[in-house]
């Protein structure tokens, strides 16, 4: 990973799979574009949200500013804040 990609992770999410209704509100919220839909289904037959970890050429990372879980109808996703 590139030191400039580095400087722009101040955060990472963790989404419960098995607890995703598939909404997919947090993609929304999102203000760095860092959350998907997964492409298999969960045991429940839903596509969860699933966080995007690895950063492109000009995309910023996750700042931990928890949008997401905030949103979350389902409390399935934690936040994470780097030091």
């Amino acid at each position: 990973m590139a030191e400039t990609a580095k400087r722009k992770i101040k955060g990472y999410i963790v989404i419960d799979k098995e607890r995703c209704k598939g909404c997919h509100i947090c993609i929304d919220f999102c203000p760095n574009q860092r959350i998907e839909a997964d492409e298999s289904l969960n045991k429940k037959g839903y596509f969860p949200a699933r966080f995007k970890e690895n950063i492109e050429e000009g995309e910023k990372g996750c700042i931990g500013c928890a949008q997401c879980a905030t949103v979350c109808p389902e409390v399935a996703i934690e936040v994470y804040r780097g030091k």
